[in-house]
Parts: structure tokens; C-alpha cells; sequence
């Protein structure tokens, strides 16, 4: 499962997007990342250390094989695959939800034996784990394999959450303790929470339920700052280029990880530089029509790739903050 250095990548990835998602909300980053932990960690913690690309770690965060029991109870929507068939779009999401299964399998330990049998399918689906009983409502988002966008995978968690704040009538506080996020937490997973049993509810894993395990998820989470998670490797060179602006006449600029566009489009975004924001280029060169940048952007200092075709020389910034 996740530790602390891989809480630091996944907050190098993704801390900035969950921060804008949560504004005006007591949930705060730490909260999604604990459920991002919960349950696809074991996936993406595995992935990021064989080097995989963001896309592809997005792309294989699915699981959750569990078939009904035999007498149907136990499973809603689809109880096997028979059930996702009777579907009028079953038969094209069976072989997604097939081959996911394969594909993940082929990397992470234990999935062996359900990528085997041919009736077996995932039913979890993105970093945050949608379940295929929404396919009836929402085949859109399965089909279309809008779980692997980080940002959709992620509105779907804020919103979850949300309602979890409702249910529990914490909608209108302004912060929140690690056991209330916890108890928001459960009823993400379970859909109600009951005061009298505590953490101990949720998916229990043999060992922990899952309201103890996101509770300890968070207050591991919460020792890796987002000032340490986006600030440039203390290794890295000093920018010594000259400063910049971005000229885009109206839309953000991204702000990438990797000199290179990626697939979908915002899976390697660290963050949006709004036009006419100021950086400093690290050394002045193009690599691949991108060239390292350092700027400040809400009171965080980030280094990344911004497209050079929307960088313009100015000799007005003598300092990379707005």
C-alpha cells in the first residue's frame, strides 16, 4: 500500500487540480488523496515505480472482481456477466470491462486468476473507484473511458464527497477534523454512516474497515505539505533564464511535468498559468517545443514545461510572481 514517498508523487501529479476541486469546501487536498490511497493504491503505487506513464497508471486504476452470491444478493447492478450482456450497451462494456482486467492484471499481483476466467470483469472504475452499477445512468462515462481523465475521475470524487458533507450535515463548516473526514469518508463508501459503531464501517479488508483505514491514510497524507509536494527537487538547478510572459490573448497556458503533450491532454498538468503570467525560464532552451519554467502561482513556487510558442520575452519582469 501507499507510503509517504509515494503520497509525495501523487501530490506532485495532482495536488494543485484537487486543491481548485475542493475551494469553498472543509475537505481539503488530504481527504481526496487518503481515498485515492483506499482504493486504488495498491494499483498506482505499484505503477509510478515501474516508471509507467501517467496516462497508463490513470488508464489501469480499475479492480473489484466480486461476483453475487448464488442466489443473486450481495451485487447490485451488474451481479455477473450475464446481467452487464442484458444491457443494450452490455456487450461494448464487457469487452472494456474485460480487457481492463487483463491489462492490469498482466502488472499487479493477484488479479491472475480473475484475468483467467473469461467471465470475470472489472467493476471499479478511476483513481477514485466508480462503480459499473451507475453504468445504467452514466454508460457515457464507462464507454467513453472517462474514468482515465484525471479530471472527470476526480469531479466525480468532489461531488461524492459533497453529498457525503450533506448527508452528515457538515456542509457548512469551514474545517474539518481528521475523524469527521473519516466519517464523510464511510458514507462515500457505504452511502450512510452509524455514529454508534465509529470508524469500524465501510469495506473491512481482513485487518481494517475502511473509515479506520482512510483515517490513517489522511493522517499520513497530512505529513507531506503541498509546499513540499510542488516545490521544485532541492537538487535542481537555480533558474537562471531570461523572464517571461505568457501570451495566450484569453486562455490558460499548461503547465507540464514532462516536455511533451500527453494523452488524454491534462494528465501530466501540474497546473494553468493564466495569460499574461510572469515566469522564468530555468535555462532558456527549447526542448521539443516546451521549455523549463519556474513561477509562482498562489503562493507555491512550480517548475515545470509550458509550451514555447506561447512564451514571450519581457523585459518588464524582473521577478517570476504575479
Amino acid at each position: 500500500m501507499p507510503d509517504r514517498n509515494d503520497i509525495l508523487w501523487f501530490k506532485r501529479q495532482f495536488a494543485a487540480r484537487i486543491a481548485s476541486a475542493v475551494e469553498g469546501t472543509p475537505l481539503g487536498v488530504d481527504l481526496v488523496v487518503a481515498i485515492a490511497c483506499q482504493e486504488t493504491g495498491f494499483i498506482w503505487s505499484t505503477l509510478r515505480r515501474k516508471r509507467m506513464p501517467i496516462a497508463r497508471i490513470l488508464e489501469l486504476c480499475v479492480g473489484d472482481t466480486i461476483d453475487a452470491r448464488a442466489d443473486g444478493s450481495g451485487r447490485p447492478f451488474p451481479k455477473h456477466r450475464a446481467d452487464l450482456l442484458s444491457h443494450p450497451q452490455g456487450a461494448a462494456m464487457f469487452a472494456i470491462a474485460r480487457q481492463v482486467l487483463v491489462d492490469m492484471a498482466a502488472h499487479i499481483p493477484g488479479y491472475e486468476r480473475s484475468a483467467e476466467n473469461p467471465d470475470k470483469f472489472c467493476r471499479g472504475y478511476g483513481l477514485f473507484q466508480r462503480d459499473l452499477q451507475h453504468f445504467r445512468t452514466d454508460p457515457d462515462y464507462f464507454l467513453d473511458r472517462r474514468y482515465a481523465r484525471f479530471d472527470d475521475t476526480l469531479a466525480m470524487c468532489v461531488d461524492e464527497l459533497k453529498r457525503g458533507l450533506r448527508t452528515l450535515g457538515l456542509e457548512h463548516r469551514r474545517s474539518l477534523g481528521n475523524e469527521a473526514l473519516a466519517q464523510v469518508a464511510i458514507v462515500y463508501n457505504t452511502g450512510r454512516f452509524r455514529p454508534e459503531r465509529g470508524l469500524r464501517q465501510g469495506h473491512f479488508d481482513g485487518q481494517r474497515y475502511y473509515g479506520e483505514s482512510v483515517f490513517a491514510f489522511l493522517r499520513l497524507s497530512k505529513t507531506v505539505s503541498i509546499d513540499e509536494a510542488l516545490a521544485p527537487s532541492p537538487a535542481a538547478p537555480p533558474a537562471t533564464g531570461p523572464f517571461l510572459r505568457v501570451e495566450t490573448r484569453g486562455s490558460a497556458l499548461r503547465l507540464r511535468s514532462r516536455p511533451r503533450r500527453s494523452t488524454p491532454p491534462d494528465a501530466n498538468v501540474i497546473a494553468d498559468l493564466p495569460d499574461g503570467h510572469p515566469v522564468r525560464a530555468v535555462t532558456g532552451r527549447s526542448v521539443y517545443g516546451f521549455m523549463a519554467v519556474e513561477t509562482m502561482l498562489s503562493g507555491r513556487l512550480l517548475r515545470g514545461f509550458a509550451a514555447t510558442a506561447f512564451l514571450v520575452r519581457d523585459e518588464r519582469v524582473d521577478d517570476a510572481s504575479p
